[in-house]
């Protein structure tokens, strides 16, 4: 038995006697990575179902990750501590993320995650868009770079790269920590360079957005009218081992709002707890969620928005319901995939979504044979399937082109 199949393989067997039986996969542990899409699952009603009022060149998927060991030359970057036995959870945890991507074969990593995404696109309609993310280094509050605190390092160069290679599939995000001197000069290179968006993972990066040392760079981005991607609860995918997970507390939002930035929660702060800075220096912790909701339902909090990735996962889709159901949000929540994430098979329950009543039971049947061979299609047509008492996600929720594309015209 190869080694990595058999730490995957022991690590499933001990989640699953500690979670019960109810926890366990529909299927397999880990991503068959089966090439091309079936014709009878391309053409099935469910599918043609969730493409059905949505223009494909307005579908931009706005959450999508690149990763790689560096090994074609790209920059990037994985913490020594993720290739050592002394650090098992690491360890595992870049088998588990590569293993989603099907991220191995001769050509090297690199180009093994890239030609897995590029052949998940020729799934989608032609116009269709996904939004690569670059990921900043940790940097001290001197704005100095850590290797040592990073988990992963995704440069922007290379992301823009790949955006301009295949611009009729990619556009890209840059990451900038705004602690750097430069800060506000590299964010006005990257839109020069066509970034649609930043993003923060502030835990990983070290960045408190309620910092005045972040105001000059909220400016800038109000200045250009370009979005702010942030975190938001608890983090689990990127090592934050060190760092404050209070910094990806939804209540530090209101710093950029304030300065009329417009801010996208991600995963609409759907797991975990965060402390209530609300109700003074003492307060306890509540949901993450639970203060999301709060900006969202704020005056300050009409330019938060929400961002759909990784919100079916089976620790997080009891808000899926709230979602739904609430009509005043559905304009300001945006589809995305947090790609490679939904290749991680054992994360996504599908009999539990049926369990809740959010989906059919046939619909969990189909979309569990479509993830077997496109794991961003599925994510795509299981969002647009969710049902909570005839509420379905609005339309809007997908084309979300116009929100990044500043050629089209964005209301601020």
């Amino acid at each position: 038995m190869k080694r990595r199949t058999f730490l995957l393989s022991l690590a499933g067997v001990g989640a699953a006697a500690w979670a019960g039986s109810r926890w366990w996969p529909d299927g397999e542990w880990r991503n068959p990575c089966l090439p091309g899409l079936p014709q009878a699952l391309a053409n099935h009603p469910l599918v043609r179902a969730a493409w059905a009022g949505l223009d494909p060149a307005r579908v931009w998927d706005m959450h999508v990750h690149v990763a790689g060991t560096g090994d074609s030359g790209s920059g990037m970057r994985v913490n020594p501590a993720m290739d050592s036995l002394a650090h098992p959870v690491l360890y595992t945890q870049k088998r588990v993320f590569m293993d989603a991507a099907c991220a191995s074969g001769d050509s090297g990593v690199d180009a093994a995650y890239l030609d897995r995404l590029l052949h998940l696109a020729t799934a989608f309609p032609p116009g269709v868009k996904f939004m690569l993310y670059a990921m900043e280094q940790f940097h001290d509050d001197g704005g100095h770079a850590h290797d040592v605190h990073t988990g992963i390092h995704v440069p922007n160069a290379y992301v823009r790269t790949l955006a301009q290679a295949y611009p009729e599939r990619f556009e890209w995000v840059a990451s900038i920590h705004p602690y750097r001197s430069n800060a506000v000069a590299h964010l006005e290179q990257c839109i020069r360079d066509g970034a649609r968006a930043v993003k923060w993972l502030p835990s990983a990066m070290g960045i408190h957005p309620a910092s005045a040392q972040c105001d000059a760079f909220y400016a800038a981005l109000k200045k250009h009218d370009l979005p702010l991607i942030v975190h938001t609860g608890t983090e689990l995918s990127v090592n934050s081992e060190g760092h404050s997970q209070d910094h990806n507390n939804p209540l530090h939002l209101r710093r950029p709002l304030a300065a009329r930035v417009r801010v996208v929660a991600a995963h609409c702060a759907s797991l975990g707890q965060d402390r209530d800075w609300d109700a003074g220096d003492q307060a306890g912790k509540v949901s993450s969620f639970t203060l999301f909701t709060r900006l969202m339902n704020e005056p300050i909090g009409v330019k938060l928005y929400g961002d759909l990735s990784a919100i079916p996962q089976f620790h997080r889709y009891r808000i899926l319901p709230t979602l739904l159901e609430n009509a005043s949000w559905q304009a300001r929540l945006l589809n995305a995939s947090d790609y490679p994430l939904p290749g991680i098979l054992p994360i996504y329950l599908l009999k539990e979504l049926v369990r809740a009543g959010l989906l059919k039971a046939d619909e969990a049947e189909v979309l569990h044979a479509i993830r077997r061979h496109n794991p961003l299609l599925f994510d795509f047509v299981m969002k647009r399937s969710l049902t909570w008492n005839g509420n379905k996600f609005a339309a809007s929720c997908f084309e979300t082109r116009a929100f990044f594309d500043r050629t089209t015209g964005v209301s601020t």
